[in-house]
This record gives structure tokens, C-alpha cells and sequence, in this order.
């Protein structure tokens, strides 16, 4: 089953953001756009790309009104540390949630049980706490901010928008599609 449209379940995390660590749960993003980041592993070689890039785009997140939290397995001391220590990492000023006890990840069906470590899933939660978008990577394959900027400017469109939907390679401002029999073998 998939988890899309379903609304994310409850947790309590411990997470490193902004030199302080800080508790994270479904509450805090309750009534709010928010992405969740999933991630191998902390000291890596890919995931400090993602996180970099993200980190690179972090204020268009937030003229969105979107929140963003990376989630690894790793605890948020190991978060702390290594954003003391690599050049990509200290750029990060997001919250990055530590899962070592393995609840994110089995909530959004990305932890890889015998390795103890997440796929590369990443999920965007409307302000209701419901799965929007969800797409989940082989952990060799690294993710683009600037796509996921287009699924999430997407994902508030349709929502500010009922009936109205998003062709491929749309982007901000372009021409959307109102589903009707009219539109019926046309496109």
C-alpha cells in the first residue's frame, strides 16, 4: 500500500539545528508545508552532496513556508558533530533529526532492516500531516533540491487549486490542466 495521501504518524525525535538540540515530532509539523529528507548515514560520500544542496536552496524552502528536515539513522550528537566538522554540513540550518531508534524510518517505510540505515526517501507533508509527494532513491542515486522545489511548488498549486492539475515539466506559472471529457484524447 502506498503511503501517499496518508497522513504521517506520530513521533518524538531528538534533533540537532542551530548549534541546539531540539525535539521534533508530528505536532511541531502540524499546520505547515514540511519535507522530510532521508538518509544513509552521517560521514558519508553522497548524502553530504544532498544535504549541501539543500542546504544551498534552504531559503526558497522557506519563502514557500516549507520546512525541512533531514533524518538519518544516526543519533543528533553524531548530526552536531558532523556539522562541526564538514565544510558541506556547516552550511545546513535546517533541523537534522536523529533516528537511531529506527521510528521515522519504519513510519515512512524507508529503513533497510539489516543494514540499520534509510533509503534515500524523500516526502512532502501538506499542512494536514498527509503525504503528497513521496520518492525513494537506491542509496547510490542522489536527489536534486531544485526538482524538489518543482514537486512542492506543484503539490501547493493543486492545493490552492482543487480540480485543476500539473502536466509534466511544469513549472511555476506555466499552463495547468482542468481534468474534463473535453481534454478526453486532446493531449
Amino acid at each position: 500500500m502506498s503511503l501517499i495521501n496518508t497522513v504521517i504518524k506520530p513521533f518524538k525525535a531528538q534533533a540537532f539545528h542551530n548549534g541546539k538540540f531540539i525535539e521534533v515530532s508530528n505536532e511541531t509539523v502540524a499546520g505547515k508545508w514540511a519535507v522530510f529528507v532521508f538518509y544513509p548515514a552521517d560521514f558519508t560520500f553522497v548524502c553530504p552532496t544532498e544535504l549541501e544542496d539543500l542546504a544551498d536552496n534552504y531559503a526558497e524552502f522557506q519563502k514557500m513556508g516549507v520546512e525541512v528536515y533531514s533524518v538519518s539513522t544516526d543519533t543528533h550528537f553524531a548530526h552536531k558533530a558532523w556539522h562541526d566538522t564538514s565544510e558541506a554540513i556547516s552550511k545546513v540550518n535546517y533541523p537534522m533529526i536523529g533516528d537511531p531508534t529506527h521510528q521515522l524510518s519504519r513510519n515512512f517505510d524507508v529503513l533497510i532492516e539489516e543494514e540499520g540505515i534509510a533509503l534515500r526517501g524523500t516526502f512532502v507533508v501538506n499542512p494536514e500531516g498527509e503525504i503528497k509527494v513521496l520518492e525513494i532513491h537506491d542509496n547510490g542515486i542522489g536527489r536534486v533540491a531544485s526538482e524538489l522545489l518543482r514537486k512542492v511548488k506543484a503539490a501547493q498549486y493543486i492545493a490552492a487549486h482543487p480540480g485543476e492539475v500539473c502536466p509534466a515539466k511544469w513549472e511555476e506559472g506555466a499552463k495547468t490542466l482542468t481534468p474534463s471529457l473535453d481534454l478526453v484524447g486532446k493531449i
